[in-house]
C-alpha cells in the first residue's frame, strides 16, 4: 500500500522538448506578427527629438507600432522574403570568409601552421589572442563575427580543443567588447556626428574630437580582453569540456613491415617540404600585406585606392560608410587567405592541381546547408521585428524615462549606462540607439559637469553589454548556427535559451567589470582622450 502510494506521489516527468533555432525563430515570426497587431491596437508609441546633423535641431518625431497582421502587411512579408534573404549582412560576409578558410585548410596551410606555430602556444595565450582580436574587430563593424567565428572553431578542432570552446571566445569577444578597439575606428565615424550635433544644443563653440575616445577604448580593450581570457578558462572551459569523437573498436588487427630509414627519410623530406611552403607563404604574405598599406596611404602615385576621397579626414577616407576599405575589409581577408595559402601549396607541393584544390575545398561547404537555412528563416525574423518599430519605440520610452530623473554623478553614469544595455536587448544598432539617446545624454551629461565624450563612451559600453545575449542580433545566426554545425549529438541541438546560457557567466562578469571600470575612471579622473576627462 504504501508503495502505491509512493508511485502516486511521483511527480509524471516529460521529455524535454529541443527545438531546432530555425524552428524557434520561424515560430518567434510568427509570433512577432500577432504581437504587432497587438501592440499597435493599444496604440504603443513614443516620441523622441530627432537632431538634424546638419542645423542641430531638434524634431520631434512620433515612432508607432505598425501592424503586421493586416492583408496588406502580411502581402509585403511575403514579396520581401528574398530580398531580406539576399541583404542579410552576415549571409554574404560568411560565405566570403568561408572561400578563403576552405582554401587555406584544403591547400595544408592552417593545418601545418597550427601543428606548427599555433600548438606551441600555450592555451591561456591563444584564447587572449582571439579574444583580443575578437574585440579590436568592431573597428570595422560586424566584420569580427563573419572571419572569426568560423576561424576560432576551426583552429581549437585542430589544436585538440572544444570547437564549441572557440566559437564561443571569438563571439563573446567580438559581442561584449563591441565597439573598443586599439584606434580610432568606424564606431567614432558613426557617433561622433550625433555627439558633435547634441553638444551645440549648450554649446556651439564646443570642438569633438574624433579620437575623443581613444585612450579609454584602448586600456579598456586590453582589461575586458584579459577579464574575458580567464572567464573562459576558469569557468566556461570547465562547463563545455572536451571535444571527443566516438570510434568504432576495430575487431581485427593488422600488421606491416616497416623500414625505419624510409619512413624517417619520408619524415625528412615533408618537413622540408612544409618549412619550404611556409616560407614562401611568408614573402607572399609580407609583400600583399605591403601592397595592402600603400593601398591605404594617401597622395603617392598609384596609392589611396581603398580609401575614400571625397573625405575629409584620413579615419573618415578609411572608416566612413562608402569607404573601399571597410566595405571590402572581408573580401581584402579572404584573398590574402587565397593567396597565400595557394603559394605554401606551391611550395609544399600540397596539391597536385586545381581539380584536386576544388575538391577539398568544397568540403568545407558541406556542414553549412543548416546555416543557409537558418539565415533564411532568421532574415524573416529580424526583417520583421525591425518593421514593426517595437524595439525603436522601447528604446524611446526609456530615453524618455531618463530625461525624467534628476541624477548627477556615478547614479547618473550607472542609469544611463544600464539604459542603453536594456535597450541593446531590442535594438541592437549602435548608431540608432545614439540617434535617440544623443539628444538626451549629452545635454544631461554636460548639464552635470559630465564631457560629452564621456556620454559617447557610456552609450558604446551600454551597447556591448548585452549585445551577445539577445536573439536580435544579426550575427546570432552566425553564433548559433556554427555552435550546432560542431555539435556531436544532434538530437540536442544548441536551442536559443541553450546558446545564451553558454555564455551567461561571460555576460554576467564582463558587465560588471565594465561598470566598475566606467565608474573608477569618473573618480580617478583619468583622461579618455588626448586631452579629454570624464568632467568638462
Amino acid at each position: 500500500m504504501a508503495k502505491k502510494t509512493k508511485l502516486k506521489k511521483k511527480k509524471l516527468r516529460l521529455k524535454r522538448v529541443y527545438l531546432h533555432p530555425t524552428t524557434s525563430f520561424l515560430l518567434l515570426t510568427i509570433i512577432t506578427i500577432f504581437l504587432s497587431a497587438i501592440l499597435s491596437a493599444f496604440q504603443m508609441q513614443g516620441v523622441y527629438g530627432q537632431i538634424d546633423l546638419n542645423t542641430s535641431s531638434i524634431d520631434q518625431t512620433l515612432v508607432t507600432v505598425k501592424n503586421l497582421l493586416s492583408f496588406n502587411e502580411l502581402k509585403v512579408i511575403i514579396s520581401n522574403s528574398i530580398t531580406n534573404f539576399l541583404s542579410f549582412g552576415p549571409l554574404g560576409t560568411l560565405l566570403i570568409s568561408l572561400v578563403g578558410i576552405s582554401i587555406a585548410e584544403a591547400s595544408g596551410f592552417l593545418e601545418v601552421l597550427t601543428r606548427r606555430k599555433i600548438k606551441k602556444i600555450p592555451k591561456e595565450y591563444l584564447t587572449f589572442i582571439i579574444i583580443f582580436l575578437s574585440v579590436i574587430s568592431s573597428i570595422i563593424n560586424d566584420v569580427g563575427y563573419s572571419i572569426l567565428i568560423p576561424i576560432a572553431g576551426l583552429l581549437y578542432f585542430m589544436n585538440d580543443r572544444n570547437p564549441i570552446l572557440g566559437i564561443v571566445t571569438s563571439f563573446c569577444g567580438v559581442s561584449f567588447g563591441y565597439g573598443v578597439t586599439i584606434f580610432t575606428g568606424s564606431q567614432d565615424v558613426t557617433l561622433i556626428n550625433y555627439t558633435r550635433a547634441a553638444t551645440s544644443i549648450i554649446d556651439k563653440n564646443m570642438h569633438i574630437s574624433l579620437s575623443s575616445n581613444l585612450v579609454f577604448i584602448i586600456v579598456a580593450t586590453i582589461i575586458i580582453s584579459i577579464v574575458g581570457t580567464l572567464v573562459i578558462e576558469k569557468i566556461i572551459a570547465k562547463q563545455i569540456g572536451h571535444y571527443k569523437r566516438e570510434e568504432l573498436d576495430s575487431k581485427t588487427e593488422k600488421y606491416k613491415v616497416i623500414n625505419l630509414e624510409e619512413e624517417e627519410q619520408k619524415e625528412i623530406e615533408k618537413d622540408l617540404r612544409e618549412k619550404k611552403g611556409l616560407k614562401i607563404a611568408n614573402i607572399v604574405g609580407i609583400i600583399i600585406l605591403l601592397l595592402t598599406i600603400y593601398s591605404l596611404i594617401p597622395n603617392l602615385p598609384a596609392s589611396g585606392f581603398l580609401l575614400d576621397n571625397t573625405k575629409q579626414t584620413y579615419v573618415e577616407k578609411l572608416f566612413g560608410e562608402n569607404a573601399y576599405f571597410q566595405n571590402s575589409f572581408t573580401l581584402i581577408i579572404s584573398m590574402f587567405l587565397i593567396i597565400i595559402s595557394l603559394a605554401y601549396a606551391k611550395g609544399a607541393g600540397t596539391l597536385k592541381n586545381d581539380k584536386e584544390l576544388i575538391e577539398k575545398a568544397s568540403t568545407r561547404f558541406e556542414n553549412i546547408g543548416s546555416i543557409i537555412l537558418l539565415f533564411f528563416i532568421f532574415s524573416q525574423f529580424i526583417s520583421v521585428f525591425k518593421e514593426t518599430n517595437i524595439g525603436t519605440v522601447i528604446t524611446i520610452w526609456l530615453s524618455n524615462l531618463l530625461n525624467q530623473m534628476t541624477l548627477t554623478g556615478i547614479p547618473l553614469i550607472i542609469i544611463s549606462t544600464l539604459f542603453v544595455a536594456i535597450s541593446s536587448l531590442f535594438l541592437t544598432s549602435l548608431p540608432t540607439k545614439w540617434s535617440i539617446y544623443s539628444s538626451i545624454i549629452v545635454p544631461m551629461y554636460m548639464q552635470a559637469n559630465l564631457s560629452p565624450e564621456f556620454g559617447q563612451i557610456v552609450v558604446r559600453v551600454g551597447d556591448s553589454m548585452t549585445k551577445g545575449i539577445t536573439p536580435f542580433l544579426a550575427a546570432f545566426a552566425i553564433y548559433i548556427g556554427y555552435l550546432n554545425i560542431y555539435n556531436l549529438n544532434k538530437e540536442k541541438p544548441y536551442t536559443i535559451t541553450r546558446a545564451i546560457n553558454l555564455i551567461k557567466p561571460y555576460f554576467l562578469i564582463i558587465s560588471l567589470t565594465w561598470l566598475l571600470l566606467l565608474i573608477g575612471w569618473y573618480l580617478v579622473g583619468l583622461p579618455i582622450g588626448p586631452n579629454v576627462y570624464p568632467t568638462l
